[in-house]
């Protein structure tokens, strides 16, 4: 909001409007005082030269009644009297209409003025003007009366210029001009500072609105007069202590929301009624990796990219929630979204309220959990099936075959103890979710350790494959639950063992790094393709499922050992190349574990 110019100031438009009204009062004024100066003058004039003539009239009325004649040398010296500046002509006419006396006229003529001609008919011409070459002229005709004012024995004529008049009314009309310019600039002064005395409260309560719209309601308005203007004053001044109190919730209300937004474990996204972003949390920014700058704005359709199956009158009357699966190529992520609608109670839609939960675990758990339930009851059922069809086929008389009895028998004795495998294992897992069983460390030396393990799977296995150490010629001492280390050892092993070809070597090596032991166990097997290492270890698992259950495996083996490594503190992974075999690799903590630290 700019400066106000002077032009466009109520400083000016209060002068102008003060000047204006006193100008157009001195001009209604001028022109009626005008007018009446002008009458008035004309009426004096004309008076004046009326006096005079009746005068004239009277005086010469006893000369003209003379028997004996008419004196002119006195009647010139009576018009000597009457002589001025403003007389034009003065004439004596007899009865006859011819001119006895005059002045500035031919004496001894017969007189042509109509207004001497009406006076000898006692028709007196008091105020008879006419223009003469631009200037005005008054001509007065009065008779002269005989003794009794019954007979008219001639007449008086006085002509006068009114020049002199109309100049001293021009004068006083300058006068009038100079002394209204003069009272306009007064008057145009006086207005600025009057409406100074109303602009300046006004001026400070403008500066007040514009600190207040800054946010700073610390100032008040200072109040000039108990007027009306005051009394505005004073209301401004409780209206900055009212918005300052509100101003003051409303921050206290606006530090609280933003608090608990910022804090929330959920996301929130707020909109306008038109679908457009108008606010998020730092966990909906989390959530959504966007940024605040760049969202700001948009739609929130496009930003579940729901554009192409959903308009924004779909999301208002559509479900309170929904799941919103924004997986990529890189990493899964599931998110459900709670819609709540913002309007004022009977009034329209003013937006909405999506908040935001990321539901990827719990939705991979889930999916993780009927995975394992669809594993499991596979797994149980093909060795029940498998049972219940020897025995079927024993109890139809199989059994009295001596060669056919004993192959089933053994069958069912193996898918008996496949089943107690799997059981064992199942509760093992289930146990170590529950974190149900304790570790019991001993200090020993792993290289030794090591040895044995492998000693006695050489022994059961050598003939058909090539056990290769890499072994330091050294003792390393960890710390581990024997029982459940030679478990991880087996399991791994065994795998090993079972995917690779016979007469294939199987490589085991153990050496330190940094304050971890690294162990590893290599066969020359087909390997795992890469997109399904990262897999090998989930519950169930199995790259070549046909060929896994052919072996007897129950895709538990190496989700047990990862348990049982972490909980000796270690990691455990695989490296795999296709056609060339599989390295399972895990570390152990070479410092020992503290009494607190077991389970």
């Amino acid at each position: 909001m700019g400066k106000v110019t002077f032009f466009k100031s109520i400083h000016f438009k209060f002068g102008i409007i003060y000047v204006l009204l006193i100008l157009i009062a001195i001009q209604f004024i001028s022109v009626y005082f005008n007018d009446q100066l002008e009458e008035q003058f004309i009426e004096n004039f004309v008076g004046s030269i009326n006096e005079r003539a009746q005068l004239l009239s009277d005086n010469v009325s006893g000369q003209l009644n003379d028997k004996k004649g008419e004196d002119t040398s006195k009647l010139n010296t009576l018009i000597a009297n009457f002589r001025s500046e403003e007389i034009r002509e003065i004439q004596i006419v007899n009865a006859s209409g011819k001119i006895v006396a005059a002045l500035n006229a031919p004496v001894d003529s017969w007189s042509t003025e109509e207004a001497i001609t009406k006076a000898l008919n006692n028709n007196p011409q008091r105020a008879n003007i006419f223009v003469d070459d631009g200037n005005r002229i008054l001509n007065v005709a009065l008779p002269i009366l005989g003794e009794n004012s019954t007979s008219v024995n001639g007449a008086v004529f006085f002509q006068a210029e009114m020049k002199q008049i109309f100049a001293q009314a021009e004068e006083v009309n300058n006068i009038l001009a100079s002394a209204a310019l003069v009272a306009l600039l007064l008057t145009g002064v006086l207005g600025i500072i009057i409406s100074l005395t109303i602009t300046k409260p006004i001026s400070d309560m403008r500066k007040q609105a514009l600190v207040m719209a800054r946010g700073d309601f610390t100032r008040k308005v200072k109040v000039y007069g108990e007027d009306e203007i005051g009394s505005l004053a004073l209301a401004f001044n409780d209206l900055t202590r009212r918005l300052q109190e509100a101003n003051a919730i409303t921050e206290g209300e606006r530090k609280k929301l933003t608090s608990v937004l910022a804090y929330m474990t959920d996301g929130v996204i707020a909109t306008d009624r038109d679908g457009m972003i108008i606010l998020l949390n730092d966990r909906a920014e989390e959530i959504l990796d966007v940024s605040r700058e760049t969202i700001l704005g948009s739609s929130l359709v496009e930003l579940f990219n729901l554009d192409e199956e959903m308009s924004w009158d779909d999301v208002y009357s559509g479900p309170d929630s929904m799941l919103l699966d924004l997986s990529d190529d890189d990493k899964s992520f599931i998110i459900r979204v709670s819609f709540s609608v913002i309007n004022k109670e009977d009034g329209p839609i003013n937006g909405l309220i999506a908040v935001l939960h990321d539901v990827t675990e719990q939705e991979q758990i889930e999916q993780e959990r009927r995975e394992f339930v669809v594993n499991v009851s596979h797994e149980l059922r093909t060795p029940l099936t498998t049972m219940r069809s020897y025995l079927e086929a024993l109890h139809d008389g199989a059994w009295q075959d001596p060669e056919i009895a004993p192959r089933f028998l053994e069958v069912t004795q193996t898918e008996t103890e496949r089943m107690i495998r799997l059981v064992n294992d199942l509760l093992q897992l289930s146990k170590m979710d529950k974190k149900e069983y304790r570790l019991e460390f001993q200090k020993l030396d792993f290289v030794a350790y090591y040895h044995h393990i492998i000693d006695r799977f050489e022994m059961s296995k050598g003939e058909q494959f090539d056990f290769k150490r890499e072994l330091p010629n050294k003792e390393i001492y960890t710390t581990i639950d024997k029982d459940k280390m030679t478990q991880v050892l087996d399991n791994i092993i065994s795998n090993a063992i079972k995917y690779s070809p016979e007469g294939g070597t199987i490589t085991f090596r153990a050496w330190p790094v940094g304050k971890r032991l690294r162990i590893s166990v290599s066969d020359e097997g087909v390997g795992i393709p890469k997109n399904n290492i990262d897999k090998i270890f989930e519950r169930f698992y199995r790259v070549d499922k046909a060929r896994s259950r052919q072996l007897g495996g129950t895709g538990l083996g190496l989700a047990i050992a990862k348990e049982m490594v972490h909980a000796h503190g270690g990691d455990i992974w695989a490296e795999s190349k296709w056609g060339k075999g599989t390295t399972i690799y895990f570390t152990l903590p070479i410092k020992g574990i503290r009494e607190s630290d077991r389970r």
